[in-house]
């Protein structure tokens, strides 16, 4: 198995075939090193660049602005870092992500645990890098950037319903976008930058709009803020898990389509 066929591909790779990759010479140790070493390393990276900037545009919003400014950090921030480093690792950042690109055959199972593990790790220094550029009054006030949506047992329902509705929105993208052979498109990061952009406007009061376990995670862990986390692990998950659904069953090509082939 070549190392393009380890992980999700964010770009078209019709101009290097598999088959002239695998022709190619390779040392064994450099093999390891850019499937496991270096694909986990970009997802450390890319995660807590994109989580610092997420953590910091809610620390340092400024009045008036409302969901605005951290709408667009986090999602041009993203679509960046996937640009940089999706030829790498496949840009997922988020443990959601990964789930559903296995799911649908893009992501090497060996691969997902410790992409999870890298992002959570990336999510912690991201949000530990906020921390340490924020004053202790604005990084006290914004909780360290973590998630403060739901404050009551009667927001939990509606607030797992829209990060897994934002979810789906966002893990269908990437899937359609960037796995899917049928409709993969150049523009991905960019789309998938947009989604997390447009779900940031439609769901942040509901929920604040998290979609990654990884940007909850991080700074939960530094600023000690747990009031109902669990919401956002459940419902990017089970977003994850209706997207493979879709596209199992309804949406991906022959290739991933396990029905009427």
């Amino acid at each position: 198995m070549s190392v393009n066929e380890s992980k999700a591909e964010l770009y078209d790779m019709s101009t290097l075939s598999i088959a002239e990759l695998e022709k190619e010479p390779a040392h064994p140790k450099a093999s390891v090193f850019e499937r496991y070493i270096q694909t986990c390393a970009a997802e450390v990276i890319g995660s807590a660049l994109f989580i610092f900037v997420g953590c910091s545009s809610v620390i340092e919003n400024v009045e008036g602005t409302g969901r605005l400014q951290p709408a667009l950090a986090h999602g041009l921030a993203l679509a960046i870092v996937i640009v940089v480093l999706g030829e790498i690792s496949g840009g997922h950042f988020n443990p959601a992500v990964s789930l559903s690109v296995y799911l649908v055959g893009g992501l090497n199972f060996v691969l997902l645990a410790p992409y999870i593990v890298a992002q959570l790790c990336g999510g912690m220094l991201g949000a530990a890098l906020a921390k340490a550029i924020s004053t202790e009054e604005t990084y006290m006030n914004a909780s360290g950037g973590a998630f403060t949506a739901v404050q009551s047992s009667g927001q939990i329902g509606r607030a797992v319903v829209a990060e897994t509705v934002m979810t789906v929105f966002l893990t269908l993208v990437v899937c359609m976008g960037a796995v899917n052979e049928k409709s993969r498109s150049h523009l991905a990061p960019l789309c998938i930058g947009l989604t997390v952009a447009a779900d940031i406007f439609a769901g942040g009061a509901v929920s604040g709009a998290c979609m990654n376990p990884a940007r909850a995670f991080g700074p939960a862990v530094v600023a000690n803020y747990w009031s109902y986390h669990w919401i956002y692990w459940v419902g990017p998950l089970a977003g994850a898990l209706i997207t493979a659904c879709f596209v199992r069953l309804l949406l991906g090509d022959r290739k991933i389509r396990i029905l009427l082939k």
